[in-house]
């Protein structure tokens, strides 16, 4: 038996598509059909075989497309350890920590709520890339091990929990949570009785259908409820995770927002200060104000291509202690274990203003003010999204303009820069732009727009 997923399923650092009409079932089978056999073949050789740790999120389809990947990894003659519903991070948790050979987790992460998809670990390493278009490879041709795994379920929740706080050194403050109606939210339900300080929270309850808004702290206007909790009952600051708990969202005292590099900032000083010289990675989409203040903290900054499993296997690389991404993935391999977790975040912030000595809003105002677009996504068909950038690209080369290619083409000008790439997760393109005042960031976006209508799109 073999299977062919669809063409725009298996992505670099995932695998995700849409229910019902690119991801199925039988998919979800494949997935652990093909996984399990990689790891009998090179995991660790135990007397029954291998075993794979199993998590999923909160997600209408979840449940189904579990027990798919379940059936699929005892077919494969792979052990299963169900950890159930849960974040990423229980997932990445559970992988680092339980007898298992890797892991994987049914989520669409911050994605609309009939996306959905799998993340993979691999003994302690991402499985991205190449090893993502060997699953399909394998499912095609039907390149399978045999086998009757055993299944037994695992409850991890609480010991992650405990887990999050050890060591914990922080002051008491007044915080607001927005878990999104996410996977997060029974872990910070269990996180705010372990903290101190007075704490409120939103939308714990997980529900797939995302009632009150879309799980996804990047985008300003998901934060109203949590900024209306932070004004009404005068919080210190609030903090928000997107649907499978991997991203933070940051706001203080007054409302703004501390975007994901912004974080990386402050965490950048907290880690430096015990490991200087140190490397802190961070992706293209990230302002130029944080490498400049990596390097004023006495670190080494080193920008890199997007993408969880992309920053993760760098740092794992080089040794770096720390990343991120200017979408709130945040990596410590500072005394955690180097995979991104909000919840970990969050708890690192809380202990890191102690440490400080210096308020979220105190920090927000130490801030340069920059003027710069958030991340802006704009739909392009699949098929079309890479070869536009190469259009531009070409275009810019044949001008001599000043483009780093470490992901997509960032282009440096004496306004500033801007960033235009392919999604790996979304039929899209991104762009990004940074400047010194408003009128070179006027000139940014005009740039980018012009090499967008060359080559037949119009970024509405």
């Amino acid at each position: 038996m073999a299977h062919r997923f669809h063409p725009t399923l298996l992505r670099e650092y995932d695998i995700r598509g849409v229910v019902g009409r690119t991801l199925g079932e039988a998919d979800a089978y494949a997935v652990g059909r093909s996984f399990g056999t990689i790891v009998r073949r090179r995991g660790s050789g135990r007397t029954r075989g291998s075993r794979v740790a199993v998590g999923y999120d909160g997600r209408l389809s979840s449940p189904a497309l579990e027990q798919a990947v379940v059936q699929g990894l005892q077919d494969s003659g792979t052990d299963v350890a169900r950890i159930g519903l849960g974040p990423t991070p229980m997932l990445y948790y559970a992988e680092a920590v339980l007898d298992v050979d890797g892991g994987i987790q049914i989520t669409g992460s911050h994605n609309p709520s009939d996306h959905n998809g799998f993340k993979l670990v691999f003994q302690h390493g991402a499985f991205f890339g190449p090893d993502i278009a060997n699953l399909g490879v394998m499912a095609g041709t039907g390149d399978w091990s045999e086998g009757s795994g055993g299944v037994e379920s695992v409850d991890i929740m609480d010991r992650y929990a405990a887990r999050l706080v050890e060591g914990f050194d922080g002051a008491a403050w007044r915080i607001g949570w927005d878990a999104g109606n996410g996977a997060a939210g029974p872990v910070v339900d269990k996180l705010v009785k372990l903290l101190p300080g007075e704490h409120h929270v939103l939308f714990t309850q997980i529900d797939g259908h995302f009632p009150h808004h879309h799980p996804d702290p990047t985008v300003e206007a998901n934060l109203a409820e949590l900024k209306a909790l932070v004004r009404a009952k005068k919080l210190d600051f609030g903090l928000a995770f997107d649907g499978d708990g991997d991203r933070i969202g940051v706001i203080d005292g007054k409302g703004r927002v501390i975007w994901g590099d912004q974080l990386l900032g402050i965490f950048a000083e907290l880690v430096l200060k015990d490991r200087p010289n140190a490397t802190v990675v961070a992706d293209v989409k990230a302002s130029q104000a944080l490498f400049d203040r990596i390097s004023a903290l006495g670190g080494k900054p080193l920008m890199w291509k997007t993408g969880h499993s992309l920053i993760k296997s760098k740092m794992k690389e080089i040794g770096a202690p720390l990343g991120g991404e200017m979408t709130g993935h945040i990596f410590f391999a500072d005394e955690y274990y180097g995979f991104d977790d909000a919840l970990y975040a969050a708890v690192r912030l809380i202990r890191g203003l102690t440490r400080l000595r210096r308020s979220v809003t105190g920090l927000r105002d130490e801030m340069p003010e920059m003027a710069n677009t958030p991340e802006i996504r704009f739909p392009v068909d699949e098929s079309r999204k890479f070869a536009v950038v190469e259009e531009v690209r070409a275009r810019l080369l044949a001008a001599g303009a000043r483009v780093d290619q470490t992901d997509g083409l960032r282009v440096t000008t004496a306004d500033g820069w801007w960033l235009l790439r392919a999604s790996n997760t979304q039929d899209s393109l991104v762009a990004r732009a940074e400047a010194k005042d408003a009128a070179s960031l006027t000139r940014l976006i005009a740039a980018i727009d012009a090499q967008l209508a060359d080559s037949g799109v119009i970024r509405s």
